[in-house]
């Protein structure tokens, strides 16, 4: 039997899902290290003004959805904002009739998870909420991520979601600073799935990128990537490697030695 000496290793969104689903150019919460708005002004399709000028992709709306191999996250490349809150649960209505199961990744609006959760009831063994949260400092959030809601608004969200009825989690990546054993230790009682820890990646370049190379925000970045140290991303593990809840990032597993999955999807 031939083997694959060189496995390609899955990272990024496919360690969560198999799919991804996105039904806008652009967004609004424009965070300074955006992984997407970085390969759309590479790729000449936005640039750094126009980034938060977000357009819709009208062919999504009618787009017909079969039955996927595996779990589809909706949206990677951009959020779920008030503004386009009709057309999400348009999509999320398509996908779901379809018999998918879905994972919502948001820098939740309160508003948005609201009308998710009244309007998909039914579906909500089939739907997994994960919430960005970065830190507890409403103030660091928004020098990170301008646009996007406030430490108190996605820890409401959360707490809908959780009472009613459905499976949640958080993604504490990036983590934009110190205060991560606090947000572990206020979204617990909320989790009913995990809670994933990453670092910043490439941030240097993407800042710059992005446009926000401003001396502050360089400045920053450069706190950040000091704060997130190989000796510092051990010391974390070694505090929560025993713990169930918590689940790591492809850039945390490379520093404490643990293998990267080789299958799209798997959660893990």
């Amino acid at each position: 039997m031939k083997v694959n000496k060189n496995p390609k290793r899955v990272f990024g969104t496919y360690e969560w899902a198999y799919k991804n689903v996105n039904f806008i150019s652009g967004c609004k919460h424009d965070c300074k290290y955006c992984y997407s708005k970085e390969m759309a002004i590479r790729f000449g399709r936005k640039t750094s003004a126009n980034w938060k000028k977000e357009s819709l992709k009208d062919e999504m709306l009618s787009k017909k959805f079969g039955k996927s191999k595996g779990v589809m996250m909706i949206p990677s490349s951009h959020d779920i904002h008030p503004d386009h809150l009709k057309e999400a649960l348009i999509i999320l209505n398509n996908i779901l009739s379809a018999g998918n199961q879905i994972l919502i990744v948001s820098k939740p609006h309160t508003e948005c998870i609201k009308a998710i959760c009244d309007e998909f009831f039914v579906y909500r063994k089939d739907i997994l909420f994960r919430f960005s949260i970065g830190s507890i400092e409403s103030k660091v959030l928004k020098f990170w991520e301008p646009g996007a809601p406030n430490f108190a608004e996605r820890l409401e969200s959360l707490k809908y979601a959780y009472n009613s009825g459905f499976k949640t989690s958080v993604s504490v990546e990036p983590m934009l600073d110190s205060t991560i054993d606090e947000i572990i230790r206020k979204v617990r009682p909320l989790i009913t799935d995990s809670i994933w820890l990453g670092k910043a990646n490439y941030l240097f370049r993407r800042i710059t990128t992005n446009g926000d190379n401003d001396a502050l925000t360089l400045k920053k970045a450069d706190e950040l990537i000091k704060l997130q140290s190989d000796f510092n991303i051990k010391k974390l593990y070694e505090r929560y490697k025993n713990d169930p809840l918590i689940k790591w990032k492809e850039s945390i597993k490379k520093i404490v030695g643990i293998e990267l999955s080789e299958e799209k999807g798997l959660d893990a």
